[in-house]
């Protein structure tokens, strides 16, 4: 027996008392993992994580154990890092520990120190993962848990993915702990005589987890004292629907989503023929990352002019005529970048402008190049976005005609107007629209010398 700030750590105890079996088949039932992988438990040194660890060194996994020290509760939080370390000792396992400044995380990023403390755990441990090749991150949370956040899930308002709670498996984050309660892991901890450690915060009510723990739940619990075993049913109902729905969202995505290259387009009509609208819209938008309010606003401007704007934190969606347009949020704004005589290229976002010159008159009919009478130029060149007011005299006519009327003739998307690249003369003078149509006073002519070739490329 080792001991620690008082505590012992015991390492001998009986694996036929543990629910090894049950265990076993809930990884298999799950598919968490497969033989061979090798686990990182993430253990604060709680019963939950306890026990786990217990389970997978009794089954035979290699894993290692990593511990997060919040530094929120001073000589605790350190009595909880050494006692984590010295079981991982015992049971001769990798031991890994970082250490936050959570508060300060939390105030430079806006956010409640609960918030900050997952961010920065989920952080570590996929970093510590990749790092140590490890193939998942095994978390202790078990049938309150998940009961817990589905109830946080309701009160803050929640859709459908809100109503499964916590799933056993999430890309590299695995819980094998969710065929048990709360009750059952207090139970099998006393059995099996089990070391731990108490967080003293688990008592307060300040948090919310903690308050629907503490006192929502119970009051719960007289109502139904099978409440976690419904709640896991009914759990497990809501990922098939869950289920059912993505299959059905996948089909109706083939049907009216149109890929392009420049942005993703849905007909307005197809919108507004969907039913259950929000719901369905929702579903289709979700992956770009808007939220039901920005979905409701959209419905409700189905018939609004072109070039109404929403925002997600990721993306914009513009109504362009008889389509709804989804873009990443512009990436290529070009501020004043310049062509000098040595310039070779100008790169933006995923484009390149390349510059080059030459005694080769030869003319090619490419939108994607211009060529340019090298005598009329007035270096530096400006490289820059649109402006409204902008005007050229396109290559063939006499007179000049604004950008922005040459764009409705070409029928340029609303969301690409004001991100296309315009070269930009040392007088002021447009010579090319990126990529569309050059100005006709730079044309290459019988008097022309040398030529500069500027060819748009996307990398």
């Amino acid at each position: 027996m080792f001991r620690t700030f008082g505590i012992p750590v015991k390492i001998k105890y009986f694996w036929w008392m543990l629910p090894l079996t049950q265990f076993q088949d809930f990884i298999e039932h799950n598919k968490l993992f497969t033989p061979g992988n090798k686990i990182l438990l993430a253990v604060s040194g709680g019963k939950d994580s306890v026990l786990m660890l217990h389970l997978f060194k009794a089954i035979g996994i290699d894993v290692g154990v990593a511990h997060c020290n919040f530094n929120l509760r001073a000589d605790e939080a350190q009595r909880d890092e050494n006692f984590v370390k010295m079981l991982a000792s015992s049971l001769n396992l990798p031991f890994y520990v970082t250490h936050f400044d959570t508060k300060k995380y939390a105030i430079e990023n806006k956010i409640s120190t609960q918030m900050a403390a997952r961010s920065l755990r989920y952080q570590w441990f996929e970093e510590l993962r990749a790092k140590e090749n490890y193939d998942y991150i095994a978390l202790a949370q078990h049938q309150n848990d998940a009961v817990e956040t589905v109830l946080i899930n309701l009160t803050r308002g929640t859709g459908i993915s809100g109503l499964h709670g916590i799933l056993p498996k999430r890309d590299r984050l695995i819980r094998p702990l969710l065929f048990l309660n709360r009750q059952q892991i207090n139970e099998l901890i006393e059995e099996n005589d089990l070391s731990f450690v108490e967080d003293s915060s688990n008592l307060s009510t300040n948090y919310t987890r903690n308050k629907i723990r503490l006192q929502v739940i119970p009051h719960l619990q007289e109502i139904n004292p099978n409440l976690e075993k419904t709640f896991a049913e009914n759990m497990a109902r809501f990922s098939d629907i869950e289920d059912f729905l993505a299959l059905r969202i996948k089909k109706i995505a083939e049907k009216i989503i149109i890929k392009k290259g420049d942005g993703i387009y849905i007909s307005l009509n197809k919108i507004a023929n969907l039913n259950p609208q929000k719901l369905l819209l929702f579903e289709l938008l979700k992956s770009y990352n808007f939220t039901e309010t920005v979905i409701t606003e959209i419905l409700a401007s189905l018939k609004s002019l072109s070039g109404t704007h929403f925002f997600s934190v990721s993306h914009q969606a513009i109504i362009n005529r008889n389509d709804l347009v989804i873009v990443k949020k512009q990436d290529d704004i070009l501020i004043n970048q310049y062509f000098h005589p040595v310039t070779n290229t100008i790169k933006f976002g995923v484009h390149e402008i390349s510059q080059i010159f030459t005694d080769d008159l030869k003319f090619e009919v490419d939108k994607q190049k211009a060529f340019v009478d090298l005598g009329k130029l007035i270096f530096p060149l400006i490289l820059r976005n649109w402006q409204n007011g902008d005007k050229f005299i396109p290559l063939g006519m006499r007179n000049f005609k604004k950008i922005s009327d040459f764009f409705i003739d070409e029928k340029v998307p609303i969301h690409l107007k004001t991100s296309t690249p315009i070269l930009i003369n040392g007088n002021g003078d447009v010579i090319w629209i990126v990529g569309m149509r050059q100005d006709n006073r730079y044309k290459l002519t019988a008097t022309t010398k040398k030529v500069a070739i500027f060819e748009l490329k996307i990398n």
